[in-house]
């Protein structure tokens, strides 16, 4: 799954795939910062290269497009990524890496 970012709107392109997660965007750090809090989405970390997104906004933008599975392969996902050190420490929000494009 990634997130697609503009300076429009946010959107979760994919969510079936937990083997992947980014942020797709062509935003400068500064606008892509600011796209992120207007949709509720997380946050950019200091040098633009990564964003911080909230749990929550991936269960909603996923919303009814996923399966009965997704919850136990997202918590897959989520625990993969906390043994790596790219959770926040209260495990609400997941690190992305920020592909330009």
């Amino acid at each position: 799954m990634h997130f697609r970012i503009t300076a429009l709107a946010t959107e979760l392109v994919d969510p079936e795939d937990v083997k992947s997660f980014s942020v797709v965007s062509d935003l400068e750090p500064a606008s892509l910062a600011a796209a992120t809090v207007r949709d509720g989405v997380g946050e950019v970390l200091p040098g633009g290269e990564h964003v911080m997104i909230e749990v929550a906004a991936i269960r909603r933008l996923a919303g009814d497009r996923v399966g009965p599975g997704w919850e136990d392969d997202l918590a897959g996902m989520l625990a993969y990524a906390e043994k790596k050190g790219w959770t926040s420490e209260d495990g609400t929000a997941v690190r992305a890496h920020v592909e330009r494009g």
